[in-house]
């Protein structure tokens, strides 16, 4: 078989590419995606979130190496395993980070990637039904819009109670400035989940250019003399096909299987293939490292009314839910686990934002208490409220190499996390923030007591907390980075170095993680990239 072009990965930058680059009917087009159709109702359910992370649309194999500055854990680290990805499987919220990240990128040498440059690649994508700006696009595919079915009065009471504590209102993070507390922007669309697959991919399956093909795993990518041919699928035990591709050959794999499947294909550091018996195609040290990820953890509060959502566990209340999202649309499951959000910025970094407040209508803190401290648990179903400040920009550096030279087995993840003196201290400023606006005035009516982190009396207690119980944000990037050094791994065109015809697409190519949720600024990639492959 031969195609034009062959997408591996049909996540939100594959099915992005693979309804761009089908638009035009005299290319043929290949999409591969390991997992399979989005056919999971809590997909597209918002409310259904809780169900998807170690389920069959979740890769479920993906953990960190033990972290030395985490106490010696491994961590979970989810990836979608669905047409759609991870847009299939996240918490929807949209967040385009700072324009200072970007313009960051192009001060690396990425020429084209300032904000200026790949804000009309965001407002392409967009269409947002609540605000109308020259941030913001209203032609797009992508719904963007506030959560209008369910809001608690924990989210409105945390919004005050950040400005009570020195936060600006903001109502559009995605606009002029992303510092502020605010309402989270959703790809939620009349109470349903809005992923890639239903957006980009679906309306593009009828064209007779689009072949999609599910459970279908690549084994490596073909090259020859110094030129990407086409790939090598898995189709049974000991069995594979070779598929030649007349243009390009695009990963779209994610930051974990892009790279490992770049060295797979002989791409990568040449010591390190070596290893595995693995021919080297094109010597790139760069591949699979710069990991980065963003990290958070709870702080979190009992409530002392039925406002929030752990009561919706009930069994009697999940009936209750179930029928008024599937008459009327409304109620509790028309929003995932978040409601508000703010940005701010430590003394460590005062000129720019370093930290995230997610915040969610649910106490989070009772199994921690129990798994991790030990200590009296509260009931799953007693409503409360948590802050999950998260670190924006780790300087902690990791990386991810092979396991084995079989392209089923899982890679080897080392993010390193908290190995650098500056996220730990960012990290305990900002829970020190969290604390504090947990307890301002405009909680007063809904506080009944801080549950998470049980000591918050010192530094070091606060630190302990964190190293305890803290996760990622599920946004790995970095292992195929863009740039003119020596660890760079694809050019400003997002080509592969010294290998022809071969591109990355997706949040692996970027070369410092953005100031925020990743999904965005990845459906940006993908259109950018879209444009320079299609005027190539």
């Amino acid at each position: 078989m031969t195609y034009d072009y062959i997408i591996i990965g049909a996540g939100s930058a594959g099915c992005v590419l693979a309804n761009r680059l089908s638009a035009n009917s005299s290319n043929k087009v290949l999409l591969i995606e390991a997992g399979g159709k989005d056919k999971k109702l809590e997909i597209h359910i918002p409310g259904g979130y809780s169900k998807l992370h170690k389920s069959n649309v979740d890769w479920g194999g993906y953990w960190t190496e033990p972290q030395e500055h985490a106490l010696g854990r491994k961590i979970y680290l989810p990836r979608g395993k669905v047409l759609g990805g991870c847009s299939s499987t996240n918490a929807m919220a949209y967040v385009r980070g700072d324009k200072h990240d970007y313009n960051d990128w192009a001060a690396l040498g990425n020429k084209g990637w300032s904000y200026d440059e790949v804000l009309p690649y965001f407002k392409k994508s967009e269409h947002n039904e609540d605000i109308h700006n020259t941030y913001h696009g209203q032609n797009g595919e992508l719904n963007v819009s506030f959560a209008k079915q369910f809001k608690t009065p924990f989210a409105t009471a945390f919004v005050n109670a950040c400005q009570e504590v020195g936060f600006a209102k903001n109502d559009d993070y995605n606009g002029e400035n992303i510092e502020g507390a605010g309402f989270f922007q959703f790809n939620i669309k009349n109470g349903k989940r809005n992923s890639a697959a239903v957006v980009f991919l679906k309306p593009a399956l009828s064209r007779s250019n689009l072949t999609v093909l599910t459970h279908t795993h690549t084994k490596k990518v073909i090259v020859k003399n110094g030129k990407a041919i086409g790939i090598e699928i898995l189709t049974g035990k000991n069995a594979t096909q070779e598929i030649f591709a007349n243009k390009e050959v695009i990963l779209s794999a994610g930051a974990f299987a892009s790279p490992q499947l770049l060295m797979l294909s002989g791409i990568g550091d040449k010591e390190e293939l070596n290893r595995f018996g693995i021919e080297c195609m094109q010597h790139l040290p760069g591949v699979g490292k710069n990991l980065q990820d963003h990290l958070f953890f709870a702080v979190s509060a009992l409530a002392t009314v039925k406002e929030g959502q752990n009561h919706h566990i009930k069994p009697l209340n999940q009936v209750l839910d179930i029928a008024n999202y599937l008459l009327f649309k409304k109620g509790a499951l028309t929003i995932g686990p978040l409601e508000a959000v703010a940005f701010g910025s430590t003394s460590i970094n005062p000129d720019r934002v370093d930290y995230q407040f997610q915040f969610t209508a649910a106490h989070v803190g009772g199994e921690y208490l129990t798994d991790v401290y030990n200590l009296k648990s509260f009931p799953v179903n007693e409503d409360g409220f948590t802050i999950l400040p998260t670190l924006l920009r780790p300087k902690s550096r990791g990386y991810l190499t092979l396991r084995s030279n079989n392209p089923l087995d899982f890679p080897v993840i080392q993010p390193n996390f908290l190995s650098d003196e500056h996220d730990k201290k960012v990290m305990v400023e900002a829970a020190k923030k969290a604390i504090e606006v947990l307890q301002a005035q405009a909680f007063s009516p809904y506080r009944k007591q801080i549950i998470c982190p049980p000591d918050f009396s010192s530094d070091e207690a606060i630190l302990l907390h964190i190293q305890k119980i803290m996760e990622t944000v599920y946004h790995p990037v970095g292992t195929c980075k863009m740039g003119n050094d020596e660890m760079a791994v694809v050019d400003e065109q997002l080509r592969v170095k010294g290998i022809s015809n071969l591109r990355v697409v997706d949040a692996s190519i970027m070369p410092t993680i953005v100031s925020g949720n990743t999904n965005a600024p990845v459906y940006m990639i993908a259109e950018k990239a879209a444009d320079m492959i299609l005027t190539t």
